[in-house]
């Protein structure tokens, strides 16, 4: 049983080598020094789990789509929250900040994780604040990366009665995509700054936005800067751990 399974295991590793190319028995059977009628009877099992595809045609095989859905099952139950919150913890040792991770929620984000600096003067916002898209660098990042067609539905909707307001806002919001963080001053409190870049997952989809709450009489330019590049390497370490590539 042991050994069935070693082969079949070492099958599976020699299908997954190869981008997806389709392998002929003899092939699999002299690449891993096996007779091709254990090959046969291993390839059969593994095609009956759905875990190997046979071409009805060439009668050659590869990998099974099986395999990507346990592998997209597995990534979906990632706790992002506690990936983010070990880059964050790291984040907020090196820039001695506080650090955040919003989430959408509808037209508002959510904060749901919050990693406090380690010195005295520093910005405290609520785990469980919600505030409108509209407003903050991590909101509005979180807005900018969204499907075109709901950032547009989502600005018109927060600002209904502004043509111009949504211009704006839609001009700000293509600037942060392309520059890839986004950066507000005293949009919610007075005094303070924001920095932030978005997070993705493993499908280049859209998770949330990490940020930095700075009060504003401490950032020089040079300062600045050095906190745009933090957040941005910081966000992508956490789309890393989430199994960006």
């Amino acid at each position: 049983m042991v050994q069935s399974i070693d082969r079949a295991m070492s099958i599976i590793k020699l299908l997954a080598s190869d981008n997806g190319e389709w392998w002929s028995i003899s092939e699999i059977a002299d690449s891993l020094s096996l007779p091709v009628s254990t090959v046969h009877r291993l390839l059969n099992t593994l095609i009956q789990h759905q875990l190997v595809l046979q071409n009805a045609d060439t009668k050659h095989y590869k990998l099974g789509s099986l395999w990507m859905e346990i592998g997209l099952r597995q990534l979906e139950k990632a706790d992002y929250r506690t990936k983010a919150r070990e880059v964050m913890a790291e984040l907020a040792q090196q820039v001695e900040e506080s650090i955040y991770f919003n989430i959408r929620d509808g037209m508002e984000s959510i904060i749901i994780e919050r990693v406090d600096s380690p010195t005295n003067v520093r910005i405290i916002d609520k785990i469980g604040l919600r505030i409108p898209l509209s407003i903050g660098a991590p909101n509005k990042t979180i807005l900018a990366n969204m499907p075109e067609e709901e950032t547009q539905r989502i600005v018109k909707e927060l600002l209904p009665s502004s043509k111009e307001k949504q211009s704006q806002l839609f001009d700000q919001l293509s600037l942060i995509k392309e520059q890839g963080y986004a950066v507000s001053y005293s949009e919610r409190t007075d005094g303070t700054i924001s920095v932030a870049a978005p997070v993705l997952d493993f499908n280049h989809q859209l998770v949330g936005a990490i940020s930095i709450g700075v009060v504003q009489y401490r950032v020089s330019e040079e300062r600045l800067s050095y906190l745009i590049h933090c957040i941005k390497k910081a966000a992508k370490e956490i789309s890393t751990a989430l199994g960006r590539t």
